[in-house]
């Protein structure tokens, strides 16, 4: 079974290889446009082929270009996590230009009319030279390390946006508003304002970033959106089919519980404590659209969101860690997988429309 974690990678893993292939063709037809009618290469004499390097340069390209979006998927993007862009930009690229210089040595033997014997020979060897030091080579580097650099730049954007929403600035989905059904999970940490005191404001913040990161994982596994952070709050969103689909929005808020659980040692160490949560559910119809001129994000508006954060705050009042409003509680096939509780019929802060919640708790607890 295909997992989400496994489509979001695959997911962030293909832009890489579309990128490399994109600027291997743009490469070949510049090749072309400056060799003209030449059939061998000034720099080093190997023979040019130009219907061979149409099959080659972007088999080559594309390979490379996958193989960076696997490191920066699975490995880079948490081994460098800390590091400044400054100093991601210039590891990586340490490791991509020995990439590169590899590739290259592929190319030229590719080049080469007999590629394994050649290895043999002196000429072939001084023909590497040359073109390793050939004006040729620089240019072609250099045009190798602008790949790179738009390559990471597409990382960080990535990064800070998030792949949907990428993805959906590029396709213009939300360029004009549309009517969408959604689930929303409103999350916040439990005694916040005290933990920031006794942290201070600078191993408040880092603990944060822990905390998010942490829970990130479940939200990735069970197809929820991150839709905003805002202090110490998260707000994950579901398209409804994708949400109540196997009770999907029920079972990550208990897989982010038990994800900050086993890393309870760690936070008390780290910082004398291990936070908590509550969180609020609650599914209707919002619009989505691009908005902002100097600044643009894809906002959802409607009554929805006001209605999911109250239902979030009552969780103190309750004295429980979630609360689920009726009308999502209806979609959902429960019974068999969660004990329901009803706290009652309320009037939400503001809403003269009234609500039965529910907490639950899992059987399997």
């Amino acid at each position: 079974m295909i997992t989400p974690k496994f489509k979001r990678d695959i997911s962030r893993i293909l832009p890489y290889a579309v990128i490399w292939l994109v600027a291997s063709l743009i490469y070949i037809i510049l090749e072309r446009g400056l060799l003209g009618n030449l059939h061998f290469y000034p720099s080093s004499g190997n023979e040019y082929i130009f219907l061979r390097n149409l099959i080659v340069i972007p088999f080559l390209a594309t390979t490379c270009g996958t193989i960076i979006g696997v490191l920066e998927t699975l490995y880079f993007h948490h081994w460098f996590i800390k590091n400044s862009f400054t100093k991601k930009i210039i590891y990586k690229s340490s490791i991509y230009l020995l990439l590169i210089i590899f590739l290259l040595i592929i190319i030229f033997l590719t080049s080469t009319v007999s590629m394994w014997s050649a290895l043999f020979k002196k000429n072939f060897w001084s023909g590497i030279w040359s073109f390793f030091t050939d004006y040729s080579f620089i240019g072609i580097l250099t045009y190798m390390a602008s790949i790179i650099l738009i390559s990471q730049f597409f990382t960080e954007v990535r990064e800070s946006m998030g792949t949907n929403l990428l993805r959906n600035f590029f396709v213009g989905k939300y360029y004009r508003p549309v009517e969408e059904e959604r689930i929303f999970m409103f999350l916040d940490m439990k005694s916040s304002t005290q933990i920031a005191e006794r942290l201070g404001h600078i191993r408040y913040f880092q603990m944060l970033q822990q905390y998010f990161s942490d829970l990130s994982g479940p939200v990735l596994d069970y197809s929820g959106l991150i839709y905003q952070y805002a202090g110490d709050e998260m707000i994950i969103s579901w398209k409804i089919e994708k949400g109540l689909k196997d009770n999907t929005c029920i079972k990550c808020f208990f897989a982010m519980k038990e994800a900050i659980t086993k890393k309870s040692a760690d936070y008390k160490e780290k910082y004398g404590l291990a936070p908590q949560f509550k969180a609020g559910l609650h599914c209707g119809k919002v619009t989505a659209g691009e908005i902002g001129v100097l600044k643009k994000e894809i906002i959802f508006t409607g009554d929805v969101l006001n209605a999911t954060a109250r239902i979030e705050g009552l969780c103190n009042q309750f004295d429980v860690d979630i609360l689920v409003s009726s009308v999502l509680v209806n979609q959902l096939e429960l019974n068999d997988y969660y004990s329901l509780e009803s706290v009652g019929i309320n009037t939400l802060k503001g809403k003269d429309r009234q609500f039965e919640l529910f907490t639950l708790k899992s059987k399997d607890s």
